[in-house]
């Protein structure tokens, strides 16, 4: 496991479509190894593919086109047509490339290519559910989770009944109402359970980890408490294990260095990781991002490292507003230093750098043009040409608390600030996460330095000469404009 990585998210039918033109078909290995290059310049360790498994197109016209999701096309993709409608990529039929992409060998041949610059794969791990139209309901129905007529009859929403009479759950997170186009797999049944540790195995040959979508869905506890209205007592005993401890330790025994991510939330990280996952989703951290306290975010930081390791960091994903949408432009590239340089692993997205503003469906082929915004490009150029060096991968990482830089003065607590330290090296991050001029002291140890030194800001490329003896004794003089930032290097 590589130490505090960067991972980019790709959702593979639009993007694959865009190097297309939408005129020529492409399938994964035509792909420049140039576009595989950059990303590699940008320190990306990780590749996630989403959404690259066979769905059933079938299943398009009946699920796809509830008035809720149209409202949702209409918002993102103004002129959208039917024919753009491609169903959800976590609808899927069977755990085989989905034929617009290409083949088997395509996805091995990509992974080949990937892993040469030094790029690993990931790809989906479906945990919660197939589609409804799944080849597997007729010939496997035992993987899923069968139900009374009662229940039917009183919510069928949540039920469904076969064309030979059946009676099934849709794929549902409590909170929410039942996915229309998925069926719940019964992670009760230990049928089940082994089916879908052997998929995870089978993966194995052909990419470098799973981001697992709803990984808490798969809980004990989680699962008895979303269907405690259709599973027996007795079904009970058979869900003492977790299903991840058993998943991931199996499948680790056949290729030890598989990546396991768990989509999570509902403070239940924690649990993940304790049953073997490599990375939790902290959605937490993106909230707090986006509400804009200081204090709140200065307080996560706070956690044990153990658990800030194995947290991924993000501002945006397919499920979230755009950033530039939720944040702003510069309040964004405030988030965009945060994440990219504190402990754990650093999530990007497609379109990210760019500064896109619309959320795409996921049930959408087809995305709206939007113009790249040069300086959001050149500000993630230059951001991640600083963190992708090995100081911010294997060094020391300590979270500093910033004082008045004046008695009376407040608006050192809009500041945040940490420091990377590594074989004599030092880089220390200062963030005004606030739309205020702010000011404060860091105190920073430079005893070993001569009496006038020199401070580099790496991201703003400016030097500036300081006395040690001051900075030591009174701390590091800051201010900074509205959500600007730097990161110096001494």
């Amino acid at each position: 496991m590589n130490n505090n990585p960067s991972i980019y998210e790709i959702n593979t039918r639009l993007w694959l479509k865009r190097f297309g033109n939408l005129s020529a078909k492409l399938s994964l290995s035509d792909i420049p190894l140039s576009y595989w290059e950059k990303l590699k310049n940008f320190g990306i360790d990780y590749v996630w593919l989403m959404g690259v498994w066979k769905t059933v197109p079938a299943a398009v016209e009946k699920y796809c086109f509830e008035e809720e999701l149209m409202h949702g096309y209409s918002r993102a993709l103004k002129d959208w047509k039917r024919e753009d409608v491609i169903g959800s990529p976590f609808a899927i039929d069977k755990y085989e490339l989905a034929p617009e992409l290409g083949s088997g060998d395509d996805l091995l041949k990509l992974k080949k290519n990937l892993n040469k610059l030094g790029i690993k794969l990931v790809l989906d791990f479906v945990t919660n559910h197939f589609s409804v139209e799944s080849g597997l309901v007729k010939i496997m129905p035992d993987l899923f989770l069968k139900a009374t007529e009662d229940n039917f009859k009183n919510d069928q929403h949540t039920f469904f009944k076969t064309s030979d009479g059946k009676i099934f759950a849709h794929g549902r997170d409590p909170f929410f109402p039942a996915w229309q186009d998925t069926i719940q797999i019964n992670y009760l049944n230990p049928a089940a359970r082994k089916f879908m540790i052997d998929t995870l195995i089978e993966l194995t040959k052909v990419c470098d980890g799973v981001r697992c979508d709803m990984a808490i869905l798969a809980l004990n506890n989680v699962f008895a408490n979303t269907w405690a209205g259709v599973i027996e007592r007795n079904q009970n005993e058979n869900g003492k294990t977790e299903f991840w401890q058993e998943a991931i330790e199996q499948t680790k025994n056949v290729r030890p260095d598989f990546l396991f991510i768990a989509e999570a939330y509902w403070d239940l990280e924690w649990q993940l990781q304790t049953l073997g996952f490599d990375y939790t989703y902290d959605k937490k951290l993106t909230d707090r991002l986006r509400a804009g306290s200081v204090k709140e975010i200065h307080q996560h930081l706070l956690a044990e490292k153990n658990y800030q390791i194995k947290s991924v960091r993000f501002m945006e994903n397919h499920d979230e507003e755009r950033s530039m949408t939720a944040f702003g432009k510069d309040r964004s590239k405030a988030a965009a230093v945060i994440i990219s340089t504190i402990q754990g692993m650093r999530f990007y997205f497609d379109g990210q750098f760019e500064g896109k503003k619309v959320k795409l469906p996921l049930q959408l082929g087809r995305e709206p043009n939007e113009e790249a915004d040069p300086q959001l490009k050149f500000f993630y150029e230059k951001l991640l040409s600083i963190t992708k060096e090995e100081i911010f991968k294997k060094g020391n990482w300590i979270l500093h608390s910033p004082v008045s830089s004046w008695e009376g003065n407040e608006t050192y607590k809009n500041i945040l600030a940490w420091q990377w330290k590594k074989n004599g090296e030092n880089r220390l991050v200062v963030v005004n996460y606030s739309s205020y001029v702010s000011t404060c002291r860091i105190k920073i140890d430079v005893r070993e330095y001569p009496e006038e030194f020199v401070i580099i800001d790496l991201l703003n490329d400016e030097k500036y000469t300081r006395s040690a003896e001051e900075v030591y004794h009174s701390g590091l003089y800051i201010e900074l404009k509205p959500f600007q930032s730097h990161i110096f290097s001494y």
